[in-house]
């Protein structure tokens, strides 16, 4: 099978870096290029971040190119669980290359439009604000439809926010960007804190990694040590959520999920609600689809998989 052609927008962080350890241990997976977004941490940390996954992995001949450094509209909010620089201290060495020449909303276009020469299509994992997605579509709304499936990692419908009480960090950190996504005709996939609470990466889950072995899952290990939020009253159990990962991991294993087609729209004007997802669960307005939203994860089988591939 022809593995396929990946592209990650993501603002590292620590799950965003196993999400892109993820991809590149994952043959049916072409990674083409990997984009930075402000988001957990400023531009200018967030992109030297993925250098330094991308050379950890032994992969330099990926390039990174550096996106928006700012929200379209709103004030910058940066994350908050991810430690000094995004990726939880020290945990990975300094960069020791740089960013490839071009901004990463010109190259998703130019990317795009490539693809469309070649009658193929691109994939492509958003784990950050949506701000270089939503300003390559408003320069070229035309590249939705080279797109086989945008999977976003972003908002919360029936559980409470992780930065508010109504919203989730992604779509709160640029609201705006994310109604010009998900008004944009793409093929969406979305996996909202429904779907990531449910990926939790436990103590005991984190040692049978452990055991397995492998360069690099020694170092995801250290990194989900860090990420263990000590909320037990919220999440049920200990340990973190893994969010962005379950953007990989769908396009590698879609048995794992499931979940359903709807409208869904995000708030951008109520002061409590902004940055908030809501979803027409049953379909009560006369609005197509646009979404499809994912609630049930194979926690287990999720968990075998990462196990896996960050051992192989």
């Amino acid at each position: 099978m022809t593995p396929r052609s990946l592209v990650i927008d993501t603002d590292p962080g620590i799950d965003d870096a196993i999400a892109i350890l993820l991809a590149l241990c994952s043959p049916e997976l072409d990674l083409q290029a990997v984009h930075t977004v402000a988001g957990n941490c400023p531009l200018s940390e967030a992109t030297p971040n993925a250098v330094s996954i991308l050379e950890l992995a032994g992969r330099t001949d990926i390039p990174v190119f550096a996106g928006c450094p700012r929200p379209l509209i709103r004030d910058q909010q940066y994350g908050k669980f991810h430690g000094r620089g995004g990726m939880g201290g020290d945990v990975l060495p300094p960069a020791v290359g740089r960013a490839a020449e071009g901004h990463a909303v010109v190259r998703l276009i130019e990317r795009s439009l490539s693809a469309r020469a070649r009658d193929e299509k691109l994939s492509i994992c958003a784990i950050g604000p949506l701000t270089n997605i939503a300003a390559a579509l408003s320069l070229d709304p035309s590249i939705a439809q080279d797109w086989q499936e945008l999977v976003i990692m972003g908002g919360g419908l029936r559980v409470a926010g992780n930065r508010t009480p109504y919203a989730e960090y992604n779509f709160l950190a640029d609201p705006h960007a994310v109604r010009i996504v998900l008004n944009s005709g793409a093929e969406i996939v979305l996996m909202p804190l429904d779907l990531t609470h449910q990926a939790m990466a436990t103590p005991a889950r984190i040692e049978t990694l452990r055991a397995a072995g492998g360069r690099l899952s020694d170092i995801v290990v250290r990194l989900l040590t860090y990420w263990d939020r000590g909320d037990i009253a919220r999440f049920g159990e200990p340990g973190g959520p893994l969010h962005d990962p379950t953007t990989v991991a769908y396009l590698i294993a879609p048995e794992l999920f499931t979940g359903q087609k709807m409208y869904v729209e995000v708030d951008c004007e109520t002061p409590l609600r902004y940055g908030h997802l809501v979803a027409d669960w049953y379909g009560q307005t006369d609005n197509p689809p646009n979404a499809t939203v994912m609630t049930g994860l194979d926690a287990a089988g999720f968990f075998a998989l990462l196990t896996e591939r960050l051992s192989g």
